[in-house]
């Protein structure tokens, strides 16, 4: 920091302390010392408003977002009798949806307990356009907003994030993470070798390795049909992944 020309603000550094939650009771609680200066560990930090918990379950996250959407509906809800469905479904889009999709990368492998927080509140998005009630079922008014349930949703923010990385238009930091199949020496005579598919990375803890975003970005990507992957724009990509991924929602018919 010195050789940058940079000041240490204590006040405003905090030190996370990264573990299962088994081992959070053995992560040490002292202030660790910069210089002159004593920074106290913390149990969840924000960067980039996302919430990182010392245990990576990212429920403050969820949490966090949850509290934030609900507070935009209850305001919405204000004025639904003077607008009509269109137009609450726009501000909705604008206003909450904005929130419950920002990050939404990192909530990739989640529990279906945290992904039924974030399904609630498209759930009273959807009932708040519709006028419904709580008793009324909402997969049809999902599907009639076309919209995709929870886990669809994080799959296809992910899947666009690996398109870009794979055509180049994503940072070098996270491209560098993927490696395709085919460019493996041992797989050069092999059926494999002629698919796009990428590479799952081994991981020692289910519960957090396999939420890494190589591992979460091989996955999804090996899940979708190769005339998805093969797709030659962006836009013809979403289009067809968005097709793909309402088929596994709501079914064919």
């Amino acid at each position: 920091m010195c050789s940058n020309r940079l000041q240490l603000n204590a006040s405003k550094t905090e030190v996370l302390w990264c573990a299962s939650a088994r081992r959070q009771s053995q992560l040490p609680s002292d202030p660790l010392a910069v210089g002159s200066d004593l920074v106290s560990p913390v149990r969840c930090v924000r960067n980039l408003g996302i919430f990182i918990d010392a245990d990576l379950t990212m429920r403050t996250q969820v949490s966090q977002t949850c509290s934030k959407c609900f507070a935009a509906l209850q305001q919405l809800r204000s004025i639904r009798r003077s607008v009509s469905n269109d137009v609450m479904q726009s501000l909705i889009v604008a206003l909450v949806f904005s929130r419950l999709d920002y990050g939404s990368a990192t909530l990739a492998g989640l529990p279906e307990q945290l992904m039924d927080r974030l399904q609630s509140v498209q759930n009273a998005a959807a009932r708040l356009i519709f006028s419904a009630c709580h008793q009324d079922h909402i997969q049809p008014l999902l599907r009639r907003l076309h919209w995709l349930w929870m886990p669809e949703r994080v799959a296809f923010r992910l899947a666009v994030l690996v398109y870009r990385c794979l055509h180049g238009s994503a940072p070098g930091y996270l491209a560098s993470d993927l490696q395709r199949v085919s460019h493996l020496n041992a797989r050069q005579r092999l059926c494999s070798s002629t698919t796009s598919a990428l590479v799952a990375p081994c991981s020692v803890r289910s519960t957090i390795g396999d939420r890494t975003f190589p591992a979460t970005a091989a996955s999804v990507w090996n899940s979708l049909p190769e005339s998805v992957r093969s797709s030659p724009s962006l836009q013809v990509f979403r289009c067809r992944l968005k097709t793909d991924l309402f088929a596994r929602s709501y079914g064919h018919d």
